[in-house]
């Protein structure tokens, strides 16, 4: 019996090993597929002004001023963050004395772990709330903004103003432009996508005929160079661009509507697809499904 017994530990114990290998090698697979962000690197825009692209997470930029640092957008991993603190350290060493947050998206604000915990967190007050429902652990709480605005907020830092704008619910219902009149600068976060349709957050209280409002808005800021989370730099003229497009979208599914066109033909007008959402993550829905729920909400 003994031996019998000792003969089924064996066999329990390699079936064991054999299935904890085959784990290992599976999980060390998926992460080699995994596609790795690209290597992050500090560009710079103009004088002092610096956009850091690459990384994990959407771009985001740093200002070097007389005696410390003003970083706008904290990437999306603690790693990444720590990757843009030591590229700034290689221009300058003053402190980092705020981090500016032109939105909630976690792209945005999920490296906000990797600063320090003394810095300045500005944002939106509408941002705040929304960064109070999303960060649960306590080192995230450590990052809540502890400086927040309605319409507009001025940063001073030795003879430098930053000017912090809100235009109104566009991406989200918080996003924010940071804008540098000296060297006619400004960071729009997500308020700008080229090459795509803008996106629009439903489920953050976002709206496509506010992100036409704010991107007016910016136009009238005496800026000539425009930083945003996914993209190249932009000029004016891009931003007329993606003015048109939206309104020209807004227009004809105003008339689809007037028409009596359902949401699923209007859908088809426009060879929109619905992908399913991934697991645990609930449906977000495109562009063309935002402007025509704003549309008939309205009603």
């Amino acid at each position: 019996m003994k031996n019998t017994f000792r003969f089924y530990l064996l066999i329990l114990f390699v079936l064991f090993l054999s299935f904890s290998l085959s784990s290992a090698a599976q999980q060390t697979k998926a992460q080699q597929s995994r596609p790795q962000p690209p290597p992050l690197k500090a560009h710079q825009v103009k004088g002092n002004i610096y956009e850091v692209k690459g990384g994990s997470g959407a771009n985001t930029g740093f200002i070097i001023t007389e005696k410390e640092v003003l970083v706008i957008d904290a990437k999306m991993s603690e790693e990444s963050a720590k990757q843009m603190i030591a590229e700034i350290k290689k221009l300058t060493s003053n402190p980092m004395k705020y981090v500016i947050i032109t939105h909630s998206d976690g792209d945005h604000i999920n490296g906000l772990v990797g600063f320090p915990p003394d810095v300045t967190v500005v944002s939106h007050h509408q941002t705040r709330k929304d960064m109070d429902e999303a960060f649960k652990e306590p080192k995230q709480r450590l990052y809540l903004p502890i400086l927040t605005f309605s319409k507009k907020l001025k940063l001073y830092s030795g003879n430098k103003t930053i000017k912090l704008f809100y235009f109104g619910p566009a991406h989200t219902s918080g996003d924010i432009v940071v804008y540098i009149p000296d060297e006619k600068v400004a960071f729009l976060g997500d308020l700008l996508f080229l090459g795509r349709d803008p996106l629009v957050h439903k489920h953050k209280n976002g709206n496509s005929f506010g992100l036409v409002k704010t991107l007016k808005n910016i136009l009238k800021l005496d800026a000539d160079t425009f930083v945003h989370g996914h993209g190249d730099i932009a000029s004016k003229s891009d931003i007329e661009g993606v003015i048109k497009s939206l309104e020209d979208k807004q227009l004809k599914i105003k008339t689809l509507i007037k028409e009596g066109k359902s949401l699923d033909e209007i859908k088809k007008a426009f060879n929109v697809e619905d992908r399913p959402p991934l697991p645990g993550r609930q449906r977000r829905i495109g562009l063309v499904e935002a402007i025509y729920l704003e549309i008939t909400e309205k009603k």
